[in-house]
């Protein structure tokens, strides 16, 4: 079996689980944060501050790390960024009480999170065959769900055993071992920036199907941010086992099957044929939530959706490697988590007015809304998405 197979390459599950672990700290703060400064006597209004500096200095700062990466290579990036942020994680935990420090601890946290999402990406070809990068880009894609459903856990964790603090403390803890484990492994040292002439000032986003299809995901990511929302407020008038996280767990455990299948298949159609594909499907499962039916059916549409989420990414990713022009890929894949990510941030933002009103029906418009703008961003930039020869990707 192919997954059998790149797991056993070699380096394949070193920089992966370096990834997976460097990436947890991200995952952890949209909870770790708030919890330390609510538990320190913080009020609402402080602590939706500093929950927006982290997230705004993480998507602005994010392209921007990635083409330093794409000029100097990653363990001369990932190092100093790791240290760096951990730094601003100790900063919020050795000084709760203390406002300036805590904002300048999350900016510090959020801005200098090492870029491994997208330096784990371009390494997947010097890996495994040409014949096996959708698998390993599934696994990668697999991974990121298990990523945001084990970071919150940690987090429980922290909290049950010892104090809401301590969470910062194994962020950044976390942060330095991921970096170490990844930074280390031979195909992050060997891995060289390609040589180009002149660089262009807006890097991958000059080729305007790459810049559409890096758009794209920021829709899905609006409606997974209405979603995340939705989900409480449906949870407080139907009640079920569980509640909201039930349901999202569901939605998580459906991408992970998706995904897996996806990557088991051996694909005849284009990447951005299956990207197509994929973001029909979601315009489908996201345009029925509009319905806010019954629990089982809830439950449902909950499986849908998630279904076709990872599958849908990890063609994303390996379309964004052949599509980015030589000498921007880590930059590339670093526009597609800041866009997706202020989607996210958008969608949740948006929402929470309309579920204020109690207007439940509208508030899931919300979320087919996202889907439907990726699908016509993808639509638009169909023709624009196919591959070119190397030659013509030179910068």
């Amino acid at each position: 079996m192919n997954y059998l197979r790149i797991l056993r390459r070699e380096h394949f599950f070193r920089v992966l689980f370096g990834s997976w672990v460097g990436r947890l700290p991200t995952a952890m703060a949209a909870v770790a944060i708030p919890l330390a400064l609510r538990d320190s006597g913080a009020d609402f209004v402080f602590i939706g501050l500093v929950a927006g500096c982290f997230a705004i200095s993480s998507a602005i700062a994010g392209p921007v790390i990635g083409r330093v990466v794409d000029r100097v290579g990653q363990p001369k990036v990932l190092v100093p960024t790791a240290l760096l942020s951990a730094a601003g994680y100790v900063t919020i935990a050795a000084a709760p009480t203390a406002h300036t420090a805590v904002v300048v601890g999350a900016v510090l946290a959020g801005a200098l999170t090492p870029p491994l999402e997208p330096c784990l990406r371009v390494l997947w070809p010097s890996i495994v065959d040409e014949d096996e990068l959708d698998n390993a880009y599934a696994v990668d894609s697999a991974a990121q769900e298990m990523v945001f459903v084990a970071g919150p856990l940690v987090v429980t964790l922290c909290v049950a055993v010892f104090a809401p603090i301590t969470a910062l403390w194994a962020q950044a803890t976390l942060t330095l071992v991921g970096v170490l484990v990844f930074a280390t492994a031979k195909p992050s040292l060997r891995w060289r920036p390609e040589q180009v002439g002149e660089r262009h000032w807006l890097g991958p986003l000059r080729k305007l199907g790459l810049a559409l299809l890096l758009l794209a995901p920021a829709g899905i990511g609006f409606a997974i941010g209405t979603l995340n929302v939705l989900v409480v407020s449906y949870a407080e008038r139907n009640p079920l086992p569980g509640g909201a996280p039930v349901l999202l767990t569901l939605n998580s455990f459906a991408s992970l099957v998706g995904v897996l299948i996806y990557g088991a298949i051996t694909w005849t159609w284009e990447p951005r044929t299956r990207i197509l594909l994929f973001a029909c499907g979601l315009v489908v499962g996201y345009g029925m939530l509009v319905l806010v039916p019954g629990p089982l059916a809830m439950a449902g549409l909950m499986l849908l959706t998630g279904f076709f989420l990872a599958p849908m990414l990890a063609a994303v990713f390996g379309l964004i490697g052949d599509l980015a022009p030589r000498g921007t890929v880590t930059e590339a894949f670093a526009w597609l988590v800041t866009l997706f990510a202020a989607g996210n941030s958008f969608g949740a933002a948006a929402v929470g007015p309309l579920l204020q009103r109690d207007e439940l029906h509208t508030a899931a418009a919300n979320a087919s809304y996202g889907s439907v703008a990726c699908l016509v961003l993808v639509i638009l930039g169909y023709r624009l998405m196919k591959p070119t020869p190397a030659a013509v990707q030179a910068a």
